[in-house]
């Protein structure tokens, strides 16, 4: 009898065992997964900055997600966005008060219906919204 006890408490201890490294493993890959999702949508941006941080080449992220420019430079306080990354090919400005956060990235508080239906022609008009 006690035999059987010893064999059912050794399995257990496998069992316990096996189940362990199968949660383990499940989390590393559940890391590795969520790592490279956020690789691929951008979202692993690293810490947040504040709007000093812009830099020439940041890609512009509207509050929806969607890419809506990319900072060809600042001018006059307002972020002058490039024109080869433009729908119509011409230079866009967005107020500095339109950006909710700055990582590797400039996220706006707009989305992006919003941001290009109210982003300005000028740095100037920046100043008048």
């Amino acid at each position: 009898m006690s035999n059987i006890k010893e064999n059912l408490k050794e399995a257990g201890q496998k069992i316990v065992g096996a189940a362990k490294n199968v949660g383990e493993a499940v989390s590393e890959s559940v890391n590795q997964t969520a790592g490279w999702v956020k690789e691929k949508t951008g979202s692993a941006c690293g810490p947040e900055k504040g709007t000093t941080a812009i830099q020439e080449r940041m890609t512009v992220i509207a509050s929806c997600g969607k890419k809506v420019g990319v900072v060809d430079h600042l001018e006059g306080g307002a972020i002058k966005l490039t024109k080869n990354d433009s729908p119509d090919g011409i230079h866009h400005f967005i107020p500095m008060g339109w950006v909710d956060h700055v990582d590797n990235h400039v996220h706006l508080k707009k989305n992006s219906v919003e941001t290009e239906r109210e982003w300005k022609l000028d740095a100037v008009s920046c100043y008048m919204s």
